[in-house]
């Protein structure tokens, strides 16, 4: 289990890897995976979390959709994005192999785990 920076477009989760990552070489053996949504803010006691589970499928990357994934972090301006972000757009992408992980949700599951906040 990691944390992933992922972007939800067209019923579907993306998220990056290639075969620097132990999840690129596991998805290819068994497509089968779990990802967790959460959001969790202790000052109210808010924590909601999805689960989706279904078969992954490595896709091509291309640029327009890492952009739209990665303004969802680090903002718009990609003069402020660290070095890191920029290679993922910019560096040959196809030559170091990063692809997307594309999820598709068989299942979804949505919870509430919010908890009263002490004043």
């Amino acid at each position: 289990m990691r944390p992933v920076w992922f972007l939800w477009e067209g019923g579907a989760f993306w998220t990056l890897t290639g075969p620097w990552a132990r999840l690129f070489d596991r998805v290819k053996e068994d497509p089968r995976v779990a990802l967790v949504v959460d959001e969790c803010d202790l000052a109210t006691g808010l924590v909601r979390q999805v689960i989706a589970r279904g078969r992954a499928e490595l896709v091509a990357f291309d640029v327009p959709r890492g952009r739209r994934k990665l303004v969802r972090y680090p903002g718009a301006d990609e003069a402020l994005w660290d070095a890191r972000f920029v290679h993922y757009l910019h560096d040959g992408p196809s030559e170091r192999g990063t692809m997307w992980l594309r999820l598709v949700p068989d299942s979804l599951t949505a919870k509430d785990l919010s908890y009263s906040a002490a004043p």
